[in-house]
């Protein structure tokens, strides 16, 4: 049950970020950042992408992924099309990924080194669902406030 769950919050809220990068009505205001607003939405969306894809895709879809976490801050410009082709092409992932997993699975460790020592995947999962939702927020400020 909770696989379901988790599999289902995450597609939501990927869904909804995608929607998020749609509703800007200038695409260069994407990647605007202001004060102390360090972070772009468009460099947010590239975070959790990779997030994602590296700490499911890869480690239990084994889609080869290689993250590059530093680009994900550090890229500029990238076209509104690519970031809702990725963000969708996470979806793809998430979906089958989730199916491939057992519910016992989430029980288990989590098979790679993480900052979250001897966590669970069921635990880790949870905690990248609402980093998810976390930025997800910000992505949502951040339109509201710096694309009028």
């Amino acid at each position: 049950m909770i696989k379901e769950t988790l599999k289902e919050l995450i597609i939501r809220d990927l869904t909804k970020l995608s929607e998020e990068i749609k509703a800007y009505h200038n695409e260069e205001k994407l990647w605007y950042t202001e004060k102390s607003i360090a972070n772009s939405a468009g460099n947010l969306c590239l975070h959790l992408i990779g997030n994602l894809n590296t700490y499911i895709g890869a480690e239990f879809g084994k889609t080869g992924y290689i993250r590059n976490r530093p680009g994900e801050f550090a890229l500029k410009n990238i076209p509104r099309q690519e970031l809702l082709n990725k963000i969708d092409e996470t979806i793809n992932m998430i979906e089958k990924t989730f199916d491939m997993i057992s519910e016992d699975v989430l029980a288990e460790k989590y098979p790679a080194e993480i900052h979250l020592k001897d966590a669970s995947t069921g635990y880790f999962f949870i905690h990248l669902a609402m980093h998810l939702g976390y930025h997800l927020g910000q992505i949502n400020y951040h339109r509201r406030l710096l694309d009028n």
